[in-house]
């Protein structure tokens, strides 16, 4: 008879498709440590089945306008920050995509992020994550700094897109076909792949970032206005990599 130990040892390494064999397999066992593992398993199934309903959902813009061959989702990463760059993802996923868990990044956990970026990245037909300074920023406001990253992501695409689905805004000066979606991030598919790129791919330079302004705990709040941050402001002023734009009222 297998040990117990063992069994959850098996769970661990099975996958969602193989749950039904595993469940079939040692759902008689009368051991509670196993039933407790079937149901565990169980969980997982239910789980699993819940997950593919959700991404059938997202998946709606995209069956929508499934006539038009390549669907780029759009979206912007870091605009409310007060240092670091504005970042736009732009992401062409393959048609009938199967990659689970796909969402607004901010509802997934840094490491869940970090797997589908990387995941996204190897299956999409094409990606690209594109910056727009904090100088740039203060200049042009960030809105239209927003609007410059999105159309850089686009324009530097290897495959050109169709059809943009865009998080919330349409993109001016661009003559691709558009769909605004409010709170896209998390009912496309598309848009949401690109919100995990940008954010994996900003919060890796904020990282950076911290190595050089250590004292700003760039690490942690990634630019955005924490207390920790302010304070950091407040005692030591602004970093090169600040927009002034966005401190002027911290700083008075």
């Amino acid at each position: 008879m297998e040990k117990i130990s063992d069994i959850k040892d098996i769970l661990k390494n099975t996958s969602e498709l193989e749950l039904y064999a595993f469940i079939e397999k040692y759902e008689a066992d009368s051991r509670a440590g196993v039933k407790t593992i079937v149901k565990s398993a169980k969980k997982r199934l239910d789980d699993y089945h819940k997950e593919l309903e959700r991404c059938e959902k997202i998946k709606f813009f995209e069956n929508k306008y499934s006539d038009y061959d390549y669907i780029c989702g759009v979206d912007e990463v870091g605009r409310g920050c007060l240092a670091g760059p504005v970042a736009a993802g732009a992401v062409i996923l393959p048609k009938n995509c199967d990659i689970l868990y796909i969402n607004d990044s901010k509802k997934l956990s840094p490491k869940k992020r970090e797997e589908l970026s990387k995941i996204i990245v190897k299956k999409a037909v094409a990606t690209k994550v594109s910056l727009v300074s904090p100088e740039v920023i203060d200049d042009i406001n960030i809105l239209q700094a927003t609007y410059r990253a999105m159309n850089k992501a686009i324009s530097e695409l290897m495959v050109k897109p169709d059809l943009l689905l865009v998080d919330a805004v349409k993109i001016p000066d661009n003559d691709i076909k558009q769909v605004a979606i409010v709170k896209g991030d998390s009912k496309s598919i598309s848009i949401g792949a690109a919100s995990i790129v940008a954010k994996v791919y900003r919060d890796s330079l904020m990282d950076e970032y911290d190595k050089l302004f250590p004292e700003y705990d760039f690490k942690s709040n990634k630019g955005y206005g924490t207390q920790k941050h302010i304070d950091a402001l407040k005692l030591y002023g602004p970093c090169p990599i600040h927009r002034k734009t966005f401190i002027e009222g911290i700083l008075k």
